[in-house]
Parts: structure tokens; C-alpha cells; sequence
């Protein structure tokens, strides 16, 4: 642990660490749920069944120490994370790191590769296979969450460069999930997730899915992409808890409340808003903010993952609560210098020198193991997208506020 982050210069050298690192490691590594990737699967059949596959899963991910390696798991390139590293490097020149094209490009090139084989549309899927509690989710297969960061990243790309291939596999991907994932019964309306044969409501899906074809419809003008959207928005809007939250999803095993899932719901919300030009959803917001912003923040710096208990405390719940509260910053002025704040309790807490950020703080231990996608990724894009958003302010009010955030 550290406790040296004391100003702005600091961030921007932990920021050159993290991209050294990542880079340093091709952009490849282990992830929490990637246990079915072992080659033990192959080498003994019966243990290839659903109970295995969720015991193992379950098992390495609460693991302290990483076994993987013992288990013939390799390390991946995972198109989530090549996503996110990319949204990442579309703002690096407007913090004063010297702009990369060559790693834009070169994630543009990794994603167009990494498309999800036997399918007409560009969509993505996980490096990985994964054990939901009633199916397998093969590695590779396409997922709405997966593609619509992939498509988020190369519509920033496209707004960065306009490089029309990343328009028209955005577009694409936009086709998919409309053509592909969207589906009615009755009064609902809803995207399937996490295979095109799942019905079930789950939120953050439904608002990523809707906040990205809204994104479609204004480089578009093509309503087709509007129109579901708006109402799959309003189904999940109306399931908006009377505090202000929501449920994981409608099924009964899915009603917990969690960080990082609330994050999306309320940014995708406001893409989606800002997207459409509508304020139809301001006071879902707002109330989802209010919701958000009292339950999941602590005193001394650091984030829930569930709304009602401190532990764990997860470094993707830590980045996307910088990026929810930058994302509101316009609304509470109290947002960026909290933001600062969780970053300095990272930076304390789960930050390593050699340039990379721990998995996990429990109560009893931290799980220091540095994962790609869900803990390095993530991370690089927060810390870009808060230096930033500090880059209105002064260097010396900056570097006066962030002494003040270490005391």
C-alpha cells in the first residue's frame, strides 16, 4: 500500500504506471469468473457439469491467492477490456499524456478480430465461458453487455478519429441488439440477456442496450433504433424501487442492489437522455442518484458493493463510482471532490507500485490479484476520465483540493 497520492502529478504518474503495465502485458489476464477456461475441463470430462463449473468458478474468484496458473488457465485478451482501454485512449491527449494513435488503432484492430464468429452483425462475448445458475454461456457467444461496451468504444472512436470502420461496426452492433435481442410480451418490453433465448428483465442490460441504440439514433436520424428503446427505458424505469433503486432484475434470484450495476442504470440513463433529447427520465434519475449517493459511499473514501454493508470493497465498484459521480458532476458540485476522494482511498488501499490495482479489500484480508478486464481496465478508464474532468481547474486549486482530500 501507499499513501504518497497527494497531488495531481501524482495521478498522472500512477495513470503512465497502469498503461505501462497493461501494455507490458499485451493487454491479457486472468478474470474473476474465467475459471471454465481451465484445461482440466478437457482432461477429465465429469467434471465438465453444471455443479463443478459453479464451484470452481466460485472458488477462484473468492481465492486470496492465484491458482490459475496450477489449473492450466491461460491469460486472454478480452474484448470488454479492449473496449474499455480504447474509450480510455480516445481522451489521453486531453490530459496531457501525448496522444497514441497507434494504440487506437491497434485496439480497433484486436476488437474487429475479436468479432464473435458465425453471427451477420458485429457482437462480442467474453473471453471466457461462464456458468449462470441454470446455463452455460460459451466463450466467444455474443452478449449484450459485452457489445454494447465494445460498440460505446468504437462510437468514442469514431467521434475521436472519424474512422467510418468504427462507425459501421458500432452501427452494426446497434442492428444486433435491436434485430437480434429485442422482444415484447404483453405490456413488457425488454433486451434478452445473457443469450438471444433468455427472456428475463435485467436492468443494467436493458438501459445499456437502450442508451446505445439511442446513441445509433443520433447518428442515424433512424427511428427504428429509438422507438424500442424509449420503451424498453420506460419498463425498466417503472420497476424503480419507491428509494430510488433497483433490483439486479425482475427474477426472484436476481433481487439484490449492488454498486457498480446501479452505476449503469443511471449512466446509461443519462446517455440515453442526452442521446434522445428528452428529459422523460429526469426524475427516475434523480431519484436513482439521490439513491445511488447515500448508500454506497462511505466517510473515509471508500465504496459498498451492496447498498446495505461495506464488504467487499470491489475495485470495479471503486471505478465505476468515480465514473457514475463524474458522470453527475454538472448536477452535484459535490460530485468531483468526492470522486477525488475514492481515488485517494484506492491509491492508499489497493494501489501496488509495479502499476496495477488489487482485485478485492474483505474485512479479514485484501485479494491482491491483478486482473485485466475487471480491475485494470476499468480503472485506467476512471482515472482518464477524472483527470479530465479536473482539467477546468487550476493546476495549484487541483493540487490544493487533492492535499486536502489526503489529510
Amino acid at each position: 500500500m501507499t499513501d504518497h497520492f497527494k497531488t495531481n502529478e501524482d495521478i498522472r504518474v500512477a495513470t503512465q504506471k497502469l498503461l505501462v503495465y497493461c501494455q507490458a502485458n499485451d493487454w491479457a489476464g486472468y478474470d474473476p469468473y474465467d475459471a471454465l477456461n481451465s484445461r482440466l475441463f478437457a482432461a477429465v470430462p465429469m467434471l465438465d457439469r453444471r455443479i463443478p463449473r459453479l464451484v470452481l468458478t466460485q472458488a477462484l474468484k473468492r481465492l486470496p491467492v492465484n491458482v490459475r496458473p496450477l489449473l492450466a488457465i491461460p491469460k486472454t485478451q478480452n474484448p470488454k477490456a479492449l473496449a474499455l482501454f480504447l474509450s480510455a485512449f480516445t481522451k489521453l491527449h486531453r490530459i496531457g499524456v501525448k496522444d497514441q494513435p497507434e494504440l487506437i488503432a491497434l485496439m480497433i484492430e484486436r476488437l474487429s478480430a475479436m468479432r464473435s464468429a458465425g453471427v451477420a452483425y458485429s457482437c462480442w462475448g467474453y473471453s471466457f465461458p461462464w456458468q449462470t445458475r441454470t446455463i452455460v454461456v460459451p466463450s466467444g457467444a455474443p452478449n449484450l453487455v459485452c457489445t454494447t461496451f465494445v460498440a460505446n468504444a468504437l462510437f468514442d472512436a469514431y467521434d475521436h478519429s472519424r474512422d467510418s470502420q468504427c462507425l459501421n461496426m458500432a452501427l452494426s452492433a446497434a442492428e444486433y441488439i435491436f434485430n437480434e435481442l429485442y422482444w415484447t410480451e404483453g405490456s413488457a418490453a425488454s433486451f434478452s440477456y445473457p443469450l438471444p433465448s433468455v427472456r428475463s428483465e435485467v436492468h443494467n442490460a436493458n438501459f445499456l442496450a437502450a442508451a446505445l441504440s439511442a446513441r445509433a439514433y443520433s447518428h442515424t436520424g433512424d427511428k427504428k433504433f429509438l422507438l424500442p428503446a424509449l420503451q424498453v427505458a420506460r419498463c425498466s424505469a417503472a420497476k424503480q424501487q419507491a428509494d430510488g433503486s433497483w433490483y439486479y432484475g425482475e427474477a426472484a434470484s436476481q433481487h439484490w442492489i449492488d454498486n457498480f450495476h446501479t452505476g449503469f442504470n443511471l449512466c446509461a440513463l443519462r446517455d440515453l437522455s442526452s442521446h434522445a433529447a428528452t428529459t422523460e427520465f429526469a426524475d427516475v434519475i434523480r431519484r436513482g442518484f439521490e439513491f445511488y449517493r447515500s448508500h454506497f459511499f462511505v466517510a473515509d473514501g471508500s465504496v459498498r458493493y451492496f447498498h446495505d454493508r461495506t464488504y467487499p470493497i470491489d475495485i470495479h465498484s471503486v471505478a465505476q463510482s468515480i465514473i457514475t459521480l463524474l458522470t453527475f458532476k454538472d448536477v452535484d458540485p459535490g460530485s468531483l471532490p468526492l470522486a477525488h476522494c475514492v481515488l485517494h482511498w484506492a491509491m492508499t488501499h489497493m494501489w501496488d507500485d509495479r502499476g496495477f490495482f488489487y482485485y478485492r479489500v474483505l474485512r479479514s484480508h485484501t485479494n491482491r490479484i491483478p486482473y485485466m478486464r475487471w480491475s485494470q481496465a476499468w480503472m485506467l478508464l476512471a482515472v482518464v476520465m477524472l483527470q479530465e474532468a479536473s482539467s477546468s481547474e487550476g493546476a495549484e486549486e487541483l493540487d490544493a483540493r487533492l492535499a486536502k482530500v489526503g489529510q
